[in-house]
């Protein structure tokens, strides 16, 4: 039996971690499966992989998923009885003209300086976008805490005065009891 990890996690694992629950995405599998074959190979468990892509991981590789499960929705295309394949193209042959024209131009079209530009000006987007949000949402809640901030000043000041009287008025009666004893002895 081999020990389970609990150390951090690496960049290698996490790359290891996105390239199979991408494959299982493609191959129409569930990423519950991918966990567990990622579990195994880097000795954790499927929840600390499950746990790892969801936090950290997914986020990074949206575009990738969405790919992938468009690969998947083809490969299904493609894995259909022959039968209902042409049941398909009977119902609707101007749809499948469609599909096969625009597979052909994404073919023709894409090459991987051309994805590689779409990805870097996509992260360029997506960053400053992200960023500017990021921003104003500290912004509002760096006011709202300034707020907060100010009001528990002025409650402590009230309380520091409450607190002052509490004592001045304590004293008084103390002397008054003080007095009125001196008295009674005499």
């Amino acid at each position: 039996m081999t020990a389970i990890r609990q150390d951090a996690w690496t960049t290698d694992e996490d790359l290891i971690l996105a390239e199979v629950v991408l494959r299982h995405i493609r191959e129409g599998s569930t990423q519950l499966a991918a966990f567990e074959e990622v579990g195994k190979r880097l000795s954790r468990t499927g929840a600390a992989c499950g746990f790892r892509w969801n936090s950290t991981i997914r986020k990074k590789y949206e575009s990738a998923i969405l790919l992938a499960k468009k690969q998947r929705s083809k490969g299904k295309k493609y894995l259909q009885p022959d039968h209902e394949l042409e049941t398909a193209k009977e119902l609707q042959p101007e749809v499948n003209q469609q599909v096969v024209e625009e597979e052909k131009t994404l073919e023709s079209d894409l090459t991987l300086e051309k994805a590689v530009t779409f990805l870097n000006d996509y992260l360029k987007e997506h960053q400053n976008h992200v960023t500017s949000s990021d921003y104003e949402a500290l912004q509002d809640e760096n006011n709202r805490l300034k707020q907060r901030l100010e009001k528990v000043e002025r409650e402590k000041k009230m309380m520091e005065e409450d607190y002052r009287t509490l004592l001045s008025i304590m004293d008084r009666a103390r002397k008054l009891g003080i007095n009125d004893e001196a008295t009674k002895e005499a």
